[in-house]
């Protein structure tokens, strides 16, 4: 398949294009300066400047773009807009690195893990920019998209497992009580959400076993 990883040369983004490389994939990295990612293919260019012929030909586009200054923290929300812009008539399957600041913590969707008291104050803002992003992609019904939420403990460096559990919208822990996934792991589940594409249109979430 033909990937594009915008943003890929951030912790996360690297280790989707070294997941995916593995398996065979011919992968392009979108990057704003030189590229630090082990793909060979490479489209130098801020995301707001990416056109619809940038993107034309990719059976999926992962963005793993990140914005985290409370001037930027709008740039969530902004960058699904001009996805929608830019792969209007394209078929590519869009998946988003999200956060898990929007899941619920209930069946009824009524509370979120952000809203809770026990919630670090200093992650609310970029937690709620990431709901705001999520709320913005469920609209966009012309987009083949996927909301990739982590664990609440989302290790950069951690060990790479090669497993994970599959969640949904609803936080959920594992049976050590536990919510953490390594980066590493988180990059498995989303090549392997690329290659079933059996979540369009919809989030989920995933674990550390």
């Amino acid at each position: 398949m033909k990937i594009a990883v915008v943003a890929a040369n951030g912790k996360a983004g690297q280790l989707i294009v070294e997941e995916a490389i593995k398996r065979g994939h011919e992968v392009t990295a979108i990057v704003r300066s030189e590229n630090q990612s082990k793909a060979s293919q490479v489209i130098q260019k801020d995301l707001f400047d990416l056109t619809k012929e940038d993107l034309k030909g990719f059976d999926a586009v992962v963005s793993a773009f990140g914005a985290y200054t409370p001037e930027t923290l709008h740039l969530h929300s902004q960058s699904i807009q001009h996805f929608a812009d830019i792969l209007a008539g394209n078929k590519a399957h869009l998946l988003i690195v999200g956060g898990a600041g929007s899941l619920y913590l209930d069946e009824s969707h009524s509370s979120r893990l952000l809203d809770s008291p026990d919630f670090p104050e200093e992650f609310k803002p970029l937690a709620k920019a990431q709901a705001d992003e999520l709320e913005v992609l469920r609209t966009k019904d012309e987009l083949n998209w996927t909301f990739i939420s982590p664990a609440a403990n989302f290790v950069a460096d951690g060990e790479r497992t090669g497993g994970y559990i599959l969640a949904g919208e609803v936080f959920t822990t594992n049976a050590a009580g536990e919510s953490v996934i390594s980066y590493a792991d988180y990059a498995i589940a989303v090549v392997d959400e690329i290659e079933s594409a059996k979540h369009i249109r919809e989030r989920i979430s995933v674990l550390e076993k």
